[in-house]
């Protein structure tokens, strides 16, 4: 098997979501000094590469902790969809998706996470309303991109998608690295937080036999 990682590193320097704060790695005890090294954390949640669940834009009770583990886990699908600034839903899709797939979306823009914040969250790609009913009526698991989100405000597609159970994995990168549409399976599991969303260390497991995942 093969290990692909596709997080960005939290640290003081990851930029956040507009309005949101800036994350902040704190060394707060240092080996020759405390005999212990350790680090402080303080962040919003939506920063790096995280996953939304519905309690984010909607009046759903549930929180990280409350999804089983599996949820966050699954078959793998990967789609090109570099050059497109609304992301139509093509004819081959139908048949490329199905139930339960997690459905990672390629667009290239990671490459502007840290070189350029203000275009990345201001000037990303989003959905065609037709691509999340469809994403719907595939009854997929999980959305992941390398974008901050799917929409702009009012974030219709946002609760569109939530609402239909796909939960968001938002800010990956590396997804040229994988290589392939299927045959890798995807992880990305959340702290158990009792919040509406949760930063993620996102993985693909390439399977290397060329079987589908």
């Amino acid at each position: 098997m093969k290990w692909v990682d596709l997080t960005h590193a939290l640290d003081s320097g990851t930029p956040p979501y507009p309005g949101d704060p800036r994350p902040e790695l704190r060394r707060i005890r240092e080996l020759g000094r405390d005999g212990f090294n350790a680090w402080s954390l303080c962040t919003g949640l939506h920063a790096g590469t995280h996953v939304d669940l519905p309690l984010h834009m909607l009046d759903d009770p549930r929180t990280a902790a409350g999804f089983a583990p599996e949820r966050f886990c699954g078959r793998g699908v990967l789609l090109d969809v570099r050059g497109q600034s609304e992301i139509g839903w093509k004819a081959r899709y139908d048949t490329l998706v199905k139930t339960g797939d997690i459905v990672l979306l390629r667009t290239g823009s990671d490459a502007l996470f840290l070189s350029d914040p203000d275009r990345y969250f201001g000037e990303h790609p989003v959905l065609a309303p037709q691509f999340a009913d469809r994403l719907a009526a595939c009854g997929v698991r999980m959305l992941g991109m390398d974008l901050p989100s799917p929409d702009r405000p009012p974030h219709a597609l946002h609760k569109a998608l939530l609402g239909a159970g796909i939960l968001l994995l938002e800010n990956l990168t590396g997804l040229d690295k994988i290589g392939r549409e299927r045959g890798f399976f995807v992880l990305a599991l959340p702290l158990k937080l009792a919040a509406e969303a949760s930063p993620v260390r996102a993985v693909a497991v390439l399977d290397e036999s060329g079987a589908d995942a």
